[in-house]
């Protein structure tokens, strides 16, 4: 039988420290078969969910006591690095995809060059496809950049909608050797907050949590300013939430555990 986990955590360092406590308790041992990492061990939760109230509390990547000898999960600095893959269209050559290329500039293949003519049928309004950032044509293509399209739709037509969700995953991500993890980020705004509800297909709990969560908070940030709304909380969930056996024996040290104590447990 599934065990879906829920947790409330305070900050995305709360969030962190809680959740790999619980991964080392209760998730579940199995070997890779295929994907990223083929071969190796690592603990999953079957789902789990994360709401963590206070996201934009400092520091938003969680600092592992010194004393243990261990670097922190995320170099100081990544974020500068890893924010253009989120918020913008940048892609290096060699990378079949990057969430920012997802969100912020999706290829629309299928839009006809007399596009304008599908406004009375299409549910969005002639003033999208008359902003250049939103639609964005280059070499006579186009593309949707739908964090533009989301602020400008919360601005412009109010907050009670429920369509306004960043979508990252398609489905020719099923002929990838490695498809997105982020699949999409869903939103709403509720009581004067804008609030994030990302999900993960497959998610690194040691490394990529941290990171990830870290940058769609700074992302959320943004879109709040923009919308003139308050920044508010992330919900976010995973049916693949992991750390790999490398980590095993430093996710028992932070969590004061030697690991022959993990052993008599497991």
């Amino acid at each position: 039988m599934l065990q879906p986990l829920f947790i409330k955590a305070t900050s995305l360092s709360d969030a962190w420290f809680q959740t790999l406590y619980r991964c080392v308790e209760q998730g579940r041992p199995f070997t890779i078969n295929r994907g990223s990492f083929e071969g190796q061990k690592r603990l999953e939760f079957d789902f789990i969910t994360i709401h963590i109230t206070h996201p934009y509390s400092i520091p938003l990547l969680p600092k592992v006591n010194p004393a243990l000898g261990f670097p922190d999960p995320v170099e100081e600095g990544y974020l500068d690095d890893y924010l253009p893959y989120l918020m913008t269209g940048e892609e290096k050559e060699g990378e079949s995809y990057t969430y920012g290329q997802r969100i912020c500039k999706c290829d629309l293949e299928y839009l006809p060059d007399d596009y304008r003519k599908l406004t009375k049928i299409l549910v969005q309004e002639k003033e999208v496809w008359e902003d250049n950032n939103i639609l964005i044509e280059q070499d006579n293509k186009y593309f949707v950049n739908q964090m533009e399209l989301m602020i400008w739709t919360y601005k412009n037509k109010g907050y009670r909608n429920n369509q306004m969700i960043l979508q990252v995953g398609q489905p020719s991500d099923m002929v990838l050797i490695d498809p997105p993890c982020l699949r999409h980020i869903d939103t709403r705004i509720q009581d004067g907050k804008l609030h994030f509800f990302p999900y993960f297909r497959s998610w690194d709990l040691f490394g990529g949590f941290p990171a990830n969560l870290a940058a769609i908070e700074m992302m959320k940030q943004y879109c709040a300013e923009q919308i003139g709304v308050e920044n508010g909380e992330i919900i976010a969930s995973s049916k693949g939430l992991h750390i790999y056996d490398y980590v095993f024996e430093i996710a028992e040290a932070i969590r004061g555990r030697s690991m022959d104590e993990f052993r008599k447990m497991s």
